[in-house]
């Protein structure tokens, strides 16, 4: 079930990225009554009944022995019928006492209706729960699982606060779906775009959807976001910290944790592993590092939920988070290990780790006469992505150094480790920067650089620089040329050990392509009919204007850490 599901998410998980509105408008109507010549072995088809009497087809796996049974339901956009065509996935849920049930979403497989990602699976996801707490093999409580496109739904359901929905499981999902397609307002372009051709969606919607950043009630209509306070169950997150969704699996722990409804709040479980959406790229390999996939604390969460089971699982630490180190494949590190927190962020001091005029990292900050760095950043001249948090090519902590020594990507590394530099949690950079231009990107990674000289990638992020200051319309402006200013990066969190004798670097850069689209520097979108420049871009790195990554550094011995 593993490999088969990693496959799945991998493989089809960016339904809801850059392509929504092509997708759409491509998505085929579905005929009203179509019922498949085979039923899936195993299974018992059913159809419920929308509000609007579209009907959604589900395939039913009953457990052995008389019901009523708790009940899972998983709503998914790639086809019930495939994803469990060997129906050893959906044993066990059944071998565990579940009736399981896996439907199509609208518009997909072999339900009716008009396809569009995401709008309707609230409400669907709603009226499929209440659908089947009425049926006479449920005993009225329900759950929700779901990784990926799956989560998204299972998440956007429980927004709806369904009556009998008892608790959820999501692995790898968004709290928001721009994070799918734009990270700081850039398009991602190699995951999104070229997805998007994978599909015969033509250049002309994926233009228009790289352009639909701006806030907007597009986007309101389906989004996670500040509808999570709606949540009013238990959930479990599982994620990875090179997931394309790292940020969605912490952060909406995070929020229902501490500011969920009465039902959420105090009630979440977030697990964090060493692994991406998909298998890593690269030389480093973390051991019992998990993956997509199954997860056997999936079960223990919904017989504690939904058969009222007292096994233990409500008095451990919320969160279970793997501390990655020193990974070499074959002489990994035993500083590799699984932790427990009582929180997240655990109990962290944060440290700004200063950018020096002379290209090094330091906890000083940097001198008063300090000398800014000025680079050409040419868009027809992009720098190569290697690794990092991506889904359809290479993912995960590989080496940077094949970028090689360009003058328009800046190293700024430590001198090797005295002791080793722990952290935990969310990592931003503020970085001074001026344009001479109306617009640029900056890009920043967070490295850690083996005494080899492998430069593993940790984090990285974008920021497209007319989005500064916000995305809704009123807070979109240009750049003053050459008119310096504190732009705030978010890398997302994570859980590494710098040991000793490594080094901690900071890359900062103005394109990572194929990740990003590549900024023309005009204040046009990127794209074929852009007229591109080269741009003069300046990093400050002075005590009144001092670039700084601020790292969560944990000292073990004072945590709440086990």
């Amino acid at each position: 079930m593993r490999n088969g599901l990693a496959a799945l998410l991998m493989g089809a998980c960016l339904v809801h990225l850059g392509a929504v509105e092509a997708l759409a408008q491509d998505a085929p109507r579905q005929v009203r009554g179509a019922r498949p010549e085979k039923v899936v072995e195993g299974a018992q088809e059913l159809y419920a009944e929308m509000r609007d009497g579209v009907k959604l087809a589900g395939n039913l796996y009953l457990p052995e022995g008389q019901g009523p049974f708790p009940c899972i339901v998983m709503r998914t956009p790639y086809g019930k019928d495939a994803m469990f065509a060997n129906p050893a996935g959906a044993r066990r849920y059944t071998d565990a006492g579940y009736a399981y049930f896996v439907q199509d979403v609208r518009g997909k497989g072999r339900s009716e209706g008009f396809y569009q990602a995401f709008v309707n699976d609230g409400f669907d996801g709603y009226d499929t729960v209440e659908w089947m707490a009425k049926q006479p093999w449920c005993d009225g409580k329900i759950g929700i699982t779901g990784g990926s496109a799956m989560g998204i739904a299972a998440n956007l359901a429980a927004i709806h606060n369904p009556p009998h929905l008892v608790a959820a499981f999501v692995t790898v999902a968004p709290s928001t779906r721009l994070t799918g397609s734009f990270i700081g307002g850039a398009f991602k372009e190699k995951d999104s775009g070229d997805w998007s051709r994978g599909q015969g969606i033509s250049e002309e919607a994926i233009a228009r959807t790289a352009r639909n950043y701006p806030d907007s009630a597009y986007w309101a209509t389906t989004e996670i976001g500040e509808l999570r306070r709606y949540i009013d169950i238990p959930m479990y997150n599982y994620g990875g910290w090179y997931d394309i969704f790292n940020e969605g699996s912490v952060r909406n722990f995070q929020f229902l944790q501490e500011h969920g409804a009465n039902g959420a709040r105090g009630n979440q479980k977030l697990e964090m592993g060493p692994f991406g959406h998909g298998p890593l790229s690269g030389d480093l390999e973390y051991p019992d590092g998990g993956g997509l996939g199954a997860n056997a604390q999936e079960i223990r969460w919904f017989d504690y939920w939904l058969k009222g089971i007292d096994n233990g699982i409500m008095r451990e630490p919320p969160v279970r988070a793997y501390m990655m180190a020193s990974a070499r494949k074959g002489a990994a590190s035993p500083k590799n290990r699984w932790m427990s927190f009582a929180a997240w962020p655990p109990g962290v001091r944060e440290v700004n780790y200063y950018l020096q005029p002379d290209g090094s990292l330091s906890a000083n900050p940097p001198p008063a006469d300090g000398k800014p760095i000025t680079y050409r950043f040419d868009p027809k001249n992009p720098v190569k992505t290697y690794g990092g948090a991506n889904l359809t090519f290479e993912r995960g902590p590989m080496d940077q150094r094949p970028i090689g020594q360009r003058q328009d990507y800046l190293r700024f590394t430590t001198p090797p480790l005295e002791d080793d530099v722990v952290i935990a949690g969310p990592v931003t950079m503020e970085l001074w920067a001026a344009t001479d231009g109306p617009d640029t990107d900056f890009m920043v990674k967070l490295v850690d650089v083996y005494p080899d000289g492998y430069e593993a990638i940790v984090l990285d992020s974008a920021l497209r620089t007319r989005y500064r200051e916000g995305r809704r319309p009123d807070e979109i402006k240009m750049m003053v040329p050459n008119a310096p200013e504190k732009l705030t990066l978010d890398l997302w969190d994570t859980a590494i050990t710098f040991e000793k004798g490594h080094r901690i670097a900071v890359h900062v850069t103005s394109s990572n392509h194929p990740r990003f689209d590549v900024n023309p520097n005009t204040g046009e979108h990127p794209g074929p009919e852009a007229k591109p420049r080269v741009a003069r871009n300046t990093v400050y790195l002075d005590a009144s204007r001092p670039s700084a990554i601020r790292l969560p550094v944990l000292h073990l011995e004072d945590s709440a850490a086990r």
